[in-house]
């Protein structure tokens, strides 16, 4: 009998976090209302108050989530090793393209600006604070160059998402890394 109401809850929970992503398509979460919600879950008010205080309680475990993958995925990667770095922005970015749809839904114009300030603070951590430790850069600039880093990172992961992803994850990381390691002169 439990697992069955596990099985109804875990349901009913996906339903309502795949009706909220359907509504961020469409408008900011500050303009969503629960009752909006419930319509398109097709699920009562009543219900979806035991299981959330209010969307953008939805939202926040919905992000939630993601970030605790995100932190999950990098996690199995040292970045002080370049060949090792390669491999976990593949991963990540194979990560954000199997859950494509709610990664370009939440990193859009709709999504919550702190969700794109969490994924950088995670991208900060994994990447950036040990490329920089590694380096022989002044670290008085070091956190402006880590900002500028990650800062274009979560922008060319968004654009990849909004034009289709034509390459693969691995000649993104590929992309990525050379960038963060050398620059522009390194399509030169």
């Amino acid at each position: 009998m439990s697992s069955k109401m596990d099985r109804r809850k875990k349901y009913t929970r996906m339903v309502l976090k795949q009706s909220l992503m359907q509504l961020l398509k469409e408008k900011p979460i500050s303009t969503i209302t629960v009752k909006e919600v419930c319509e398109v879950a097709d699920i009562n008010r009543s219900t979806f108050y035991s299981h959330f205080k209010d969307q953008f309680d939805l939202l926040n475990q919905i992000e939630g989530e993601i970030i605790e993958d995100m932190n999950k995925t990098l996690s199995k990667y040292n970045y002080n090793k370049e060949e090792e770095a390669l491999q976990m922005t593949e991963k990540l970015l194979e990560y954000v393209a199997a859950n494509s749809d709610v990664c370009r839904t939440l990193l859009s114009e709709h999504g919550d600006a702190n969700f794109q300030k969490r994924v950088m603070k995670v991208a900060h951590d994994y990447t950036v604070k040990n490329w920089m430790s590694m380096s022989d850069i002044d670290s008085e600039i070091s956190e402006y160059l880590s900002l500028f880093a990650v800062s274009g990172g979560i922008q060319v992961i968004k654009n990849w998402l909004n034009n289709g992803m034509e390459k693969s994850p691995k000649e993104m990381a590929v992309i990525m890394i050379r960038l963060t390691n050398k620059g522009f002169s390194s399509f030169g």
